[in-house]
């Protein structure tokens, strides 16, 4: 069964090679969303299986984390599966602390971790 993947603020570069990761190790449609704005439509209009979020969204700068926070808080999206897409420990500390999944960094692509936490919500 297909699996629904939103993949929020990462740049083009980025956003390629997670999306090589994804369908090489899992059967998904992905999604693309540059603001959160985007994101929070995307959620409402359809079911989603897991949201990828960057640190730093590419368009405009503005914190994912802040988009978790706003999935999180929303009744309707609250159950909906986030991860953070950082290195940094601290940020996924933070995004864990309000409800994300553990997440993995950019140089954790080929990290057999990385497909474990990512088959935890899309095998």
């Amino acid at each position: 069964m297909t699996k629904t993947v939103v993949d929020v603020g990462n740049c083009d570069m980025d956003h390629d090679s997670i999306a090589s990761l994804l369908q090489a190790n899992f059967e998904v449609s992905l999604l693309r969303a540059h603001s959160a704005a985007q994101a929070l439509e995307l959620l409402r209009d359809q079911p989603v299986d897991l949201v990828l979020v960057n640190r730093k969204l590419d368009r405009d700068q503005s914190e994912g984390l802040k988009l978790i926070q706003q999935i999180k808080a929303d009744p309707t999206s609250s159950d909906t599966p986030c991860m953070l897409v950082s290195n940094f420990s601290d940020a996924q500390d933070r995004a864990v602390a309000a409800g994300a999944a553990p997440g993995f960094g950019k140089q954790q692509l080929r990290d057999p971790q990385t497909k474990d936490r990512l088959a935890a919500f899309l095998s």
